[in-house]
């Protein structure tokens, strides 16, 4: 399954919508748009993952580059997955947890709560 990113704003955040497979074959392309959003001066960046049905190494490797490029621009990144997802698990969330990277990142459960910045974050 291919890689579908989609691209909005909600308030002052620039959200990717990111659907599909993020693997060794598409990652580049996530990184890509991060990268873009960036250059063009976004600061705010939402990821939403909740379309993802499988994200591998590469994908988790994209993410966490991309957290490292927004706190070196003194920028924010925060993710969206499923909002059971801390309780019952999305695909990502078990991937990152596994990992044990998941407390790296800011999750929300939906683009409103993640544009909003009084919205706590779920726990990891």
């Amino acid at each position: 399954m291919a890689l579908r990113v989609d691209e909005a704003e909600q308030g002052t955040w620039t959200v990717l919508r990111v659907s599909g497979e993020l693997d060794l074959v598409t990652a580049p392309r996530l990184r890509r748009q991060v990268h873009e959003a960036v250059a063009e001066g976004r600061r705010d960046l939402v990821l939403d993952l909740s379309g993802v049905q499988f994200c591998d190494s590469s994908g988790v490797g994209v993410l966490i580059a991309a957290r490292r490029l927004m706190r070196s621009c003194q920028g924010r990144l925060r993710l969206i997955l499923p909002a059971r997802g801390a309780l019952d698990g999305s695909h990502v969330n078990k991937v990152l947890a596994a990992l044990g990277v998941r407390r790296l990142f800011e999750v929300y459960g939906d683009v409103g709560s993640a544009a909003d910045d009084l919205a706590e974050p779920l726990s990891a």
